[in-house]
């Protein structure tokens, strides 16, 4: 076997998830397919390249060597292809990479009316994304850092805090009984199955802790945050969801009291120039979507100062 860049991705891939199912997913393939093709990889190369731990996926010491010298190839890569591209079509792009968040709409639109030309790539691991960047292949990202469980910030980043800490609330089914009140507490839902995506950095470990500091042990399912919510829907579960994420007919959504889950949400880029560019488009989109909300614009204007937040957001 001959290797190629679409290798060397892969181990840039196993290396940056810690895991072989993140990984795959974040490569879009099976993951028995990339768990035949890292073996094959190491067949060809003379050795181990990963240690399969019970936490994950671990470089050996010739593992790190290939990955030293992958990495510049992959990016190298990446960068040739997307100045090709941009230059196919007449100019270059703005690269956005983000996690999912409800001011992402109002971002591109206000990028775009100040004449950039956005694309997006998506990914539920802030840690992937923060990566890219750092690798070349992607020029912003927009992410979010779970309380107490730090990201893995690439050497050379600039970081700009949009949110110092951003509670997290629940869904629930809208005919549920906690949604008598305004603030729910977490032993109001102790019965209730809960849902949670255990491949968002972060997110479960958070969410554990959240459970073993309140004495509880409930029912926990995994699945990403779509699925969530369409269980939610129809009285399935409840979910941990973004304070900006808009109630429905079938879905309320509520704070927790005493706010026991944060995150921080992050710019990251190559540059203080690239950060400059983007950041106030951003700031005025997030603050757009969180007056949109009603349990969030609640929760602003008994914590924050309304002369400092309800002015933010304005076009």
């Amino acid at each position: 076997m001959e290797l190629e860049v679409r290798h060397l991705r892969a181990l840039c891939a196993i290396a940056d998830t810690g895991s072989l199912h993140r990984a795959a997913r974040q490569l879009g393939v099976a993951q028995p397919s990339l768990s035949t093709q890292l073996r094959r990889i190491e067949q060809e190369l003379g050795g181990a390249l990963f240690r399969r731990e019970r936490t994950g996926c671990r470089p050996t010491p010739l593992g790190r060597l290939v990955l030293s010298r992958a990495r510049p190839l992959v990016a190298e890569m990446r960068s040739l292809v997307t100045e090709a591209r941009a230059a196919a079509v007449g100019g270059p792009q703005l690269r956005v990479g983000s996690t999912a968040s409800r001011a992402l709409s109002g971002w591109l639109r206000r990028l775009r009316a100040r004449g950039q030309e956005p694309t997006l790539h998506m990914d539920v691991s802030p840690n992937a994304l923060l990566r890219m960047v750092a690798d070349g292949q992607l020029d912003v990202a927009f992410v979010h850092e779970v309380e107490g469980c730090p990201l893995r910030i690439p050497e050379g980043l600039r970081l700009r805090v949009l949110v110092e800490r951003e509670p997290q609330f629940v869904s629930l089914p809208a005919d549920h009984p906690a949604t008598a009140k305004p603030v729910v507490d977490l032993a109001d839902l102790a019965q209730d199955r809960w849902m949670i995506d255990p491949t968002v950095d972060g997110e479960w470990d958070a969410v554990h802790r959240m459970f073993r500091a309140a004495g509880l042990n409930p029912r926990v399912l995994h699945g990403d945050y779509h699925t969530a919510a369409a269980l939610v829907a129809t009285g399935e579960v409840v979910t941990v969801c973004q304070p900006s994420c808009l109630p429905r007919p079938e879905m309320a959504v509520r704070r927790l009291r005493g706010d026991p889950l944060g995150v921080r949400l992050l710019l990251a880029a190559r540059t203080e120039t690239d950060l400059d560019g983007v950041r106030p488009a951003l700031e005025e989109a997030y603050w757009e979507a969180a007056r949109q909300a009603p349990a969030y614009r609640e929760w602003l204007e008994r914590a924050v100062p309304a002369t400092h937040w309800t002015s933010l957001g304005q076009t």
